[in-house]
């Protein structure tokens, strides 16, 4: 076994031990969240979803602009979209990517960039996950209850717009 090889296992093991010393401590001291419990997680329905793209449509029709509108589900997997016509391809992936962006850190994507300019805590997330999008677009969606249930991501128009249209949809979730 070569000297790296040997010094990646030793660092494994090290954090394998630390992660089970920090486990059994907090067994000990009564702190493991939902120990034994299942999880109880809500998420976005099929209904709520075409609500939402049926609100955002709307929002771009008013607004007299062809979007990008992609919805996912808890999990920010996709659950539904639409592709208004004439809208971009190019915006395609840029509505999913503001959408799993929202669902990954529950905040406005625009909240995102914020936080992500040089100097400021989040510099450079945009290149983690496969790719985020840090500018207006993409919204969390809650449910009745407040709980985040899937976001929206939204596509082809100033990032203005594409903030107002996804807004528009994630208010009709609830």
């Amino acid at each position: 076994m070569s000297r790296t090889s040997r010094r990646s296992v030793l660092t494994f093991l090290g954090i394998l031990g630390l992660c089970i010393a920090t486990t059994i401590a907090q067994d000990r001291a009564g702190s493991t969240p939902n120990k034994g419990q299942p999880l109880n997680t809500k998420d976005i329905s099929l209904d709520q979803a075409h609500a939402v793209l049926a609100a955002a449509v709307k929002k771009a029709q008013e607004l007299k602009i062809n979007q990008d509108i992609a919805v996912v589900d808890a999990g920010g997997n996709l659950k539904a979209f639409v592709r208004m016509d004439n809208a971009w391809l190019g915006s395609i992936d840029i509505s999913i990517k503001k959408a799993k962006t929202a669902r990954f850190f529950d905040m406005p994507t625009g909240e995102i960039g914020k936080l992500s300019q040089p100097g400021k805590p989040l510099y450079q997330i945009e290149v983690s996950n496969g790719g985020l999008i840090s500018f207006p677009g993409g919204v969390p969606i809650r449910g009745g209850d407040d709980t985040v249930i899937g976001a929206i991501g939204v596509s082809g128009s100033t990032v203005e717009n594409d903030d107002a249209c996804a807004q528009a949809g994630a208010a009709a979730a609830k």
